[in-house]
């Protein structure tokens, strides 16, 4: 018996607005990075996002840990583009107000 040993293409696909997405789904990497780098298994990470394919996220962890220096640039630029949004959106809405707006309408409701 002959093993055909065959590549793949790692199964990520770039989004209009730059985003890297597990093709098929709206999973982004950082996602499954995330739960990979906080101890999770390839089969706990597919448990937790059902639309993802075990093969999928071992060839995604596969290709993070060939190529992590990238990665985690892309992961880090990402997180200080949240963080640009963030405060924009604190600045921009008075988050107390909103609360107590809320809380007055549970209570007018209750």
């Amino acid at each position: 018996m002959t093993l055909l040993i065959e590549s793949k293409p790692v199964p990520l696909r770039v989004n209009e607005e730059g985003v890297v997405l597990v093709t098929g789904t709206r999973v982004p990497l950082d996602t499954v990075i995330h739960a990979y780098q906080r101890g999770d298994s390839a089969k706990e990470i597919v448990e937790q996002f059902d639309v993802l394919k075990l093969a999928d996220v071992h060839a995604i962890i596969a290709y993070y840990l060939d190529h992590q220096a990238e990665v985690d640039e892309y992961l880090h630029r990402r997180e200080a583009e949240a963080e640009v949004i963030r405060r924009f959106i604190e600045e921009k809405f008075d988050q107390k107000s909103v609360l107590e707006r809320l809380l007055a309408r549970r209570q007018q409701n209750a």
